[in-house]
């Protein structure tokens, strides 16, 4: 009976250098890929909060590495600043990075706490704010239990009619301990009760109806304006 003889395959010296040669090239790529910085950062929907702030807490100041950098942490790290309520990031082609935030909306100054009050019940230190925001001052005590009652009751009033209120005070009478006193920037004065605040919304149609008057509206108690002379 014949024998078989299989011959061996010998793998050339030439062959086994192509194929580390691939290897590295492909090992060398993938590292000079991963290195690639963030080409370009979009920041969108900022009205008070500006771009270098965002790129200090995201940590996207020295444009590190496109791959390497995770939007999951960036978001993690722009919402804890109390000034963000919410952001969304993500990596689009071209080594961008695009982020959009919803900030939070300062409701009022507490001038008895020295503190901004924002829609989600987070306070910040006046020193802390170098923007200045159009929106009204708490000028007295609350009492705790009304409190936050009242932080609801102003989240529940516009942007651009917060902007239109200077001061407001707490003004309890016999009658109605929810009771507070808008000072309005054009002159007016309003009263209103917790369970009523949504009315000042209001504010600009009721304005057509007083004919250029400066007086006190009375919304707590009713409906009804006096003139002041």
């Amino acid at each position: 009976m014949s024998k078989k003889i299989v011959k061996k395959r010998k793998w050339k010296i030439r062959n086994v250098l192509f194929v580390l040669l691939l290897l590295v090239g492909l090992v060398f790529g993938v590292y000079i890929l991963l290195k690639v910085p963030i080409k370009n950062i979009v920041i969108k929907n900022t009205t008070y909060i500006n771009d270098d702030l965002i790129l200090d807490l995201s940590g996207l100041k020295s444009y590190p590495e496109f791959f390497l950098t995770s939007s999951s942490k960036i978001k993690k790290d722009l919402e804890k600043s109390p000034f963000i309520q919410k952001a969304t990031v993500s990596k689009k082609w071209g080594f961008l990075v695009e982020i959009k935030v919803q900030e939070s909306k300062p409701l009022f100054l507490d001038t008895t706490q020295n503190q901004y009050v924002f829609n989600h019940s987070t306070t910040i230190k006046t020193e802390e704010v170098s923007y200045i925001f159009r929106i009204p001052r708490l000028l007295n005590y609350v009492p705790d239990t009304k409190y936050d009652k009242f932080m609801v009751a102003m989240n529940s009033v516009k942007a651009n009619t917060l902007s239109k209120i200077s001061d407001i005070e707490y003004q309890p009478n016999d009658y109605d301990k929810d009771r507070f006193l808008l000072y309005m920037d054009d002159g007016n004065m309003v009263y209103l009760t917790l369970t009523k605040f949504k009315m000042i919304n209001h504010y600009n149609d009721v304005l057509k109806q007083l004919e250029n008057h400066k007086g006190i509206l009375y919304l707590d108690n009713g409906n009804h304006f006096q003139i002041m002379e």
